[in-house]
């Protein structure tokens, strides 16, 4: 077991154990941490993007949501997503035909397809929000069009991806980390109106799935909450 897989399993069983059933509801180790939980860190070199875990929230049947824009019937920031998968045994080619599934949770922190039990009290059994696959062009680029996620207790703010080459097979699922600085879009967001604000955050230096270094993770953001925010971001994948 790697030391991320470890940290991880050790962080969601034992925070599990002794904290509120909302814990779970929903980088490389040189990464430098400053105190407002942005990391400062990069990729270095033509290495697979850290692998992290689905979550209790998987999309159950991803085949069945091929679409770009997958706001359905949530409100929020407008916010766009533009992911490249490149092929590290290919000297990080970018990668033409690949799968890529997204979801994320929703301004209040709570993730469609699930609900109704102690992980989620909102029941979303029957609704398929902020969740969505595309094929990757010429580029290796998909694209998507979404609101900007909320957060909930336990987590930082975060995209889940899991990628699969174009037969099927599962290449990756990661995760697509938040600047978190002052000036930030989290930070911006947070104020706006309909969000939870910055208050009983958990940054990604504490995070269970980040606390370990967001080098490889991390996403570039750009706009405002007038204008809305884009997203930009690099999964590197063995294909």
């Amino acid at each position: 077991m790697n030391r991320k897989s470890f940290l991880r399993s050790l962080g969601l069983a034992g925070v599990t154990a002794v904290a509120a059933p909302l814990l779970i509801h929903c980088g490389s180790d040189d990464d430098v941490i400053d105190s407002s939980g942005t990391s400062s860190g990069s990729s270095t070199g033509c290495s697979v993007t850290n692998s992290e875990t689905e979550g209790p929230f998987p999309t159950k049947t991803p085949s069945s949501l091929v679409q770009s824009n997958i706001i359905s019937d949530r409100t929020g920031v407008p916010f766009t997503i533009a992911i490249t998968i490149q092929n590290v045994n290919a000297s990080c080619a970018n990668l033409q035909g690949a799968l890529v599934d997204i979801w994320h949770c929703d301004k209040d922190g709570n993730y469609s397809e699930y609900g109704g039990t102690g992980m989620q009290s909102t029941n979303y059994t029957s609704v398929h929000f902020l969740r969505g696959r595309q094929t990757t062009d010429a580029n290796g680029k998909v694209n998507f069009t979404s609101i900007f996620p909320g957060w909930y207790n336990g987590r930082a703010t975060h995209i889940h991806v899991h990628v699969y080459n174009a037969a099927g097979q599962s290449l990756l699922v990661t995760q697509i980390a938040f600047p978190e600085a002052s000036d930030s879009a989290v930070v911006q967001v947070g104020a706006s109106t309909g969000y939870k604000g910055m208050s009983g955050y958990t940054y990604n230096s504490n995070d269970n799935v980040f606390s370990d270094g967001t080098s490889n993770e991390m996403s570039s953001i750009s706009g405002s909450v007038s204008g809305g925010f884009a997203l930009t971001h690099t999964i590197k994948v063995s294909a």
